[in-house]
C-alpha cells in the first residue's frame, strides 16, 4: 500500500502540471486569438473593402471570436474546477473516507469511478492518465490488460454520492476533460498525417503508427475525428487495399486507431454509420495479428454500446468471426471477442444469428473448460431466450454441466443464470425434465437452491420444482 501511495502522489502531481500547462497553453492561444481580432479591425479601419470583401472578413473574424469564446470557457471551466476541488478536499480532510471510496493511485474520493479489465476500480483521471503513459497492466494487480476500455462504476458512484449526501457534502458530477479543446495547429497536424495515409507505403506505415499514438493519449485528436466528415474514410483508406494483408504492422495501427476513437462517445455512431468500417473490422477479426484481431473485437464491442450499432454490426455478419475469435482461445483475444458477443446479443435479432453460428456450442465448451465462465454464462442465458439455442443446449448436454455449476460453485451469480437457463430449458424441452429430476432425487440441487440462492435464484428454482413435481413423481423410496 505505501508504494501505491507513493506511485499515488507521483500522478497527482503530474495531472496537476498537465492542468497547469494547458492553463498556459489557453492563455497563449486566447493571445493569439485577440491579436487577430485586433489586428483585423485595425485593418478594416485603415483600408476600404468593396462589399463582398468585407462579408468574407466578416465571416472568419466571426469564427475568431467563436474560437476565442470557447477558449475563455475551457479556462474559466478549469479554474471552476481548481476552486471546487480545494474547497471539496479541505471538508474531506476533517472525514475518514472508506478506503474503498478512495482511488488506488490517488488515495483521494473517487468522483468517477470506473472498472479496468482486471476488475479493479479506480478514478477515470487517474487511470486514464496512466493508460495515456502507455502502461498496459493493472496498477494494483500488475497483470497484462486484456483492453484498455474503461466501464463506469455505477454501483459505487451511487454509494460514494450518498455517503457524500449523508455527510452534508456535494460530490462535483465527472466533467469532460479539457484537453479535448482542439486547436489550429491540432488540426493542421492531423490532416497532414491523413494526407501521407494515401502517399507512399513508407509513409502511411510512419503517419498510422503516429496517428495510433494520438489518439490514444490525446483527446483532442479523439474530438477532430467528429468535427470531420472525411477523417475517418481517410484513415480507413489504406484497409480497402487489395494487398494489406502482406502489412500486418499498418493493418494493426489503424484498427487500434480505430478502436481508440470509439472509445469517444460522441465518436461512436459516426465511425458505424461509414460505410467501410464495420465491414473492415470484421475483415481484421479474421486476418492479421492476433492484436490486430483483438483490437477489431474490442472496437466492435465499444462501438455496439449504441443500440443502433448493435443491429448494423449483427447485419454485417461480425458474430461467426468473433465467436470463432473466442473459440480460437488466445488469452489476449477471448475477452474481447465475448465481450463484443454479449453486446451484440443484447438485441434480440442477434441472439439467433450468434446461435446459427455456432455460438451455443463453443461457449458450452469454453465453460466446462473452465474458461471466462462469469463472462459466458451471461451470455448463454441471452442465447437461452431463443428457441434455437434451447435447443443446441438440449443436442449438447448442456444440462449436466448447468446442474454441476449450481452443485458446485460458490457464485451466486453463476449459480443464477444457471438456474435461469434450466428453468428455460425445461420450460420448453419437456425430455430435458427427466435428467433434472434424477440429479433432484440424489442430490437435492434445486431444492437447496430454492432455500439458499440469492432473491432470483430461488424463485426461478421453485418454478423448477414446481414442473418437476407436475411431470416426474419426486418421492423417495426406501
Amino acid at each position: 500500500m505505501a508504494k501505491m501511495e507513493r506511485m499515488g502522489v507521483s500522478d497527482c502531481e503530474v495531472l496537476e502540471k498537465g492542468n497547469s500547462n494547458k492553463v498556459r497553453e489557453l492563455k497563449k492561444e486566447l493571445q493569439r486569438l485577440t491579436m487577430e481580432i485586433i489586428d483585423e479591425d485595425d485593418e478594416d479601419e485603415e483600408e476600404g473593402k468593396n462589399e463582398r470583401e468585407n462579408e468574407s472578413e466578416n465571416r472568419v473574424i466571426l469564427g475568431t471570436i467563436n474560437k476565442a469564446i470557447q477558449v475563455l470557457s475551457a479556462l474559466k471551466e478549469l479554474k471552476l474546477k481548481k476552486t471546487k476541488k480545494s474547497s471539496l478536499s479541505s471538508q474531506l480532510d476533517a472525514l475518514d473516507v472508506p478506503d474503498e471510496f478512495r482511488c488506488p493511485i490517488s488515495r483521494e474520493l473517487m468522483k468517477d469511478p470506473v472498472v479496468l479489465s482486471t476488475g479493479q476500480t479506480y478514478d477515470r483521471p487517474y487511470i486514464q492518465k496512466w493508460l495515456e503513459e502507455g502502461h498496459r497492466t493493472c496498477p494494483q494487480t500488475q497483470q497484462v490488460l486484456s483492453h484498455i476500455l474503461l466501464t463506469p462504476n455505477h454501483l459505487v458512484r451511487e454509494l460514494i454520492a450518498q455517503w457524500c449526501k449523508d455527510r452534508g457534502i456535494e460530490l462535483p458530477l465527472p466533467v469532460e476533460d479539457p484537453n479535448g479543446i482542439i486547436t489550429d495547429a491540432d488540426r493542421n497536424r492531423l490532416n497532414g498525417l491523413l494526407k501521407k495515409l494515401s502517399s507512399s507505403l513508407s509513409e502511411q506505415k510512419q503517419a498510422a503508427k503516429e496517428i495510433r499514438m494520438l489518439t490514444k493519449r490525446m483527446p483532442s485528436f479523439r474530438s477532430f475525428f467528429c468535427e470531420s466528415t472525411d477523417a475517418i474514410p481517410r484513415l480507413l483508406s489504406p484497409l480497402t487495399h487489395e494487398k494489406i494483408d502482406d502489412h500486418p504492422d499498418l493493418q494493426e495501427d489503424l484498427i487500434t486507431a480505430t478502436l481508440n476513437l470509439s472509445i469517444q462517445d460522441s465518436n461512436k455512431k459516426i465511425i458505424a454509420e461509414h460505410p467501410p468500417v464495420v465491414p473492415l473490422l470484421v475483415q481484421s477479426l479474421r486476418h492479421g495479428t492476433i492484436e490486430t484481431r483483438a483490437n477489431a473485437a474490442a472496437a466492435l464491442f465499444s462501438l455496439s454500446a449504441l443500440d443502433s450499432n448493435k443491429h448494423l454490426i449483427g447485419e454485417s455478419d461480425a458474430l461467426k468471426p468473433l465467436i470463432d475469435l473466442l473459440e480460437e482461445g488466445h488469452p489476449l483475444a477471448m475477452k474481447d471477442a465475448a465481450s463484443a458477443i454479449f453486446n451484440l446479443c443484447k438485441a434480440v435479432e442477434n441472439r439467433g444469428r450468434a446461435v446459427h453460428d455456432g455460438a451455443v456450442k463453443v461457449i458450452l465448451q469454453k465453460i466446462k473448460d473452465q474458461v471466462l465462465v462469469d463472462e459466458l454464462l451471461t451470455i448463454l442465458a441471452l442465447l437461452a431466450s431463443h428457441k434455437g439455442g434451447i435447443d443446441e443446449l438440449g443436442k449438447l448436454g448442456g444440462v449436466g454441466c448447468l446442474l454441476s455449476i449450481i452443485r458446485e460453485s460458490t457464485s451466486e451469480h453463476n449459480r443464477e443464470n444457471c438456474i435461469a437457463i434450466l428453468y428455460l430449458i425445461c420450460l420448453y424441452k419437456r425430455a430435458e425434465l427427466k435428467e433434472v429430476g434424477e440429479e433432484e432425487r440424489t442430490n437435492g440441487t434445486i431444492s437447496k437452491l430454492a432455500e439458499n440462492g440469492n432473491s432470483r435464484a430461488k424463485r426461478k428454482a421453485k418454478d423448477v420444482l414446481d414442473m418437476l413435481r407436475r411431470g416426474i413423481n419426486l418421492t423417495h423410496t426406501a
